[in-house]
């Protein structure tokens, strides 16, 4: 299987790059970002690229693959409703139609978080952009599209935050982190268990296309 990546060098895309570099059914890792992930592996294709509308410049690089892990986002605290649709819903979709073009028979994963509004109507402003970002790629003409909505994550294997004191608390609460993850799996996963989860949906599919964490620890 032949995977392109988006947001490697994130927390959860770090996580999801390990396991496919890991996988020995992975022939190939397209990872598309602005700067490069600092991993070596002979499977893995570097593609730096820091216009993330308009991926004219690089179609030809972007087709012959059969599954994306969408993994780029960014938090909603102190971000107006335009710049934050801007950067989770226009970016997003400008890769997934780009792709859905060009791969059809692509499988798309998209991670998104917990109490995301399908409806669009919530009070919650990211969970309606989130809602709405949800439901356009589930229309776009893949092979299948699925929405992962992970809550908490538990960072593994060196994968790190890149938000300085993000990753302090990651560090001080390992070890509730780790037990969160035994006894809460409704609420609770790690970047292994994400990565291995989206690898499973991207061979086998899945009967729902929303994964929510219990979902997630199953796979």
């Amino acid at each position: 299987m032949k995977v392109i990546l988006f947001g490697a060098t994130g927390m959860v895309g770090q996580g999801v790059l390990r396991e496919c570099l890991r996988d020995t059914g992975i022939e190939r890792v397209l990872a598309v970002g602005r700067s490069p992930t600092g991993q070596r592996d002979s499977r893995l294709v570097e593609l730096i690229h820091d216009n993330f509308v308009d991926y004219s410049a690089i179609e030809s690089q972007l087709s012959g693959y059969d599954a994306c892990f969408f993994c780029l986002g960014v938090s909603s605290i102190g971000m107006d409703e335009a710049r934050y649709r801007h950067l989770t819903y226009d970016i997003t979709m400008a890769a997934a139609t780009t792709l859905a073009r060009l791969n059809p028979g692509m499988v798309f994963t998209y991670v998104t978080g917990r109490g995301t509004d399908s409806t669009e109507r919530g009070s919650l402003m990211w969970a309606r952009v989130k809602g709405k970002t949800e439901n356009d790629l589930l229309k776009l003409p893949f092979k299948a599209a699925y929405m992962f909505r992970p809550a908490g994550i538990q960072p593994l294997h060196g994968v790190r935050s890149k938000t300085a004191w993000v990753q302090s608390i990651y560090v001080v609460t390992a070890p509730l982190l780790s037990l969160l993850v035994r006894v809460a799996p409704d609420y609770m996963t790690t970047s292994e268990q994400l990565g291995r989860a989206m690898l499973k949906v991207a061979r086998d599919g899945h009967r729902r296309p929303v994964l929510e964490s219990a979902d997630i620890n199953r796979l």
